[in-house]
């Protein structure tokens, strides 16, 4: 199948590990130019070498996604250096699960805010594109109550019913936007492998949960992403998909 993403331009928040990483290498496997960010400037750099290899343009900036000024700066520059913007991807999470005041601001800050500024910064270019689509990250911890019950699931619940407000809102200007909930997804230097490390009788219960008998990988993660930000998917808003092996029990209606 043609994904119709052959010169649309891809802005990745988080780009350069995991889920973030994968989603910005399938983007630009699919012709399409990618902007990534990331707190750690030689990361991004490295980042970007590499996705340039796809023989596409792609840029990078290390950016803070809880300083909203900067983040929207970087959003407007990456327009104008690509000469407008099709496609928003907000992947930057916190993993904050603590129950401490900290980290309820930090997922706040980071998660929510992080997204909704991103989303501000790129509407009047994704507007204009005729193909705008906005793919926010939450996660299966939304949907149900498990270990990290707290800031994280609460944040990113709210994200998808932010998601979900976006698509009626947007929808008259041409711009699509969908939620994806992974489940567990497992990544060198990601936390399920800290967890197997530091927590391996946790990691084994975490693991034991999935009937497939295995955690996700991020690049399952991402070729959803892309699908869903695709020409291809011109007609699927306002859906938050779950990709999580059957992980969750709960119906989504």
């Amino acid at each position: 199948m043609d994904l119709g993403l052959r010169g649309k331009r891809a802005l990745i928040t988080g780009g350069t590990k995991g889920i973030g990483r994968s989603v910005a290498e399938h983007f630009a496997a699919e012709g399409a130019d990618v902007a990534i960010c990331a707190r750690n400037a030689a990361e991004v750099a490295t980042a970007v070498v590499a996705l340039a290899q796809h023989g596409v343009r792609a840029t990078g900036r290390a950016v803070d996604v809880s300083d909203g000024p900067a983040l929207g700066a970087w959003v407007r520059d990456v327009t104008e250096e690509f000469g407008g913007l099709d496609i928003l991807v907000s992947n930057v999470s916190a993993l904050a699960i603590g129950q401490d005041e900290p980290s309820w601001r930090a997922e706040f800050e980071i998660d929510m805010m992080g997204t909704v500024h991103a989303v501000d910064a790129a509407i009047p270019a994704l507007e204009v594109s005729g193909a705008g689509a906005i793919v926010v990250i939450s996660s299966v911890s939304g949907r149900e109550v498990d270990f990290a019950a707290g800031p994280y699931g609460v944040f990113k619940a709210a994200l998808i019913h932010y998601a979900k407000g976006l698509s009626y809102q947007l929808a008259a200007k041409g711009i699509r936007v969908n939620a994806l909930s992974p489940g567990n997804t497992y990544f060198e230097g990601g936390v399920w492998e800290k967890i197997e490390r530091d927590k391996p009788e946790f990691y084994r219960e975490a693991l034991a949960l999935n009937p497939t008998g295995r955690m996700g990988k991020p690049e399952e993660m991402a070729r959803a992403v892309v699908f869903l930000a695709s020409p291809a998917a011109s007609f699927i808003t306002g859906t938050n998909l779950v990709v999580d092996g059957a992980l969750t029990r709960g119906v989504q209606f």
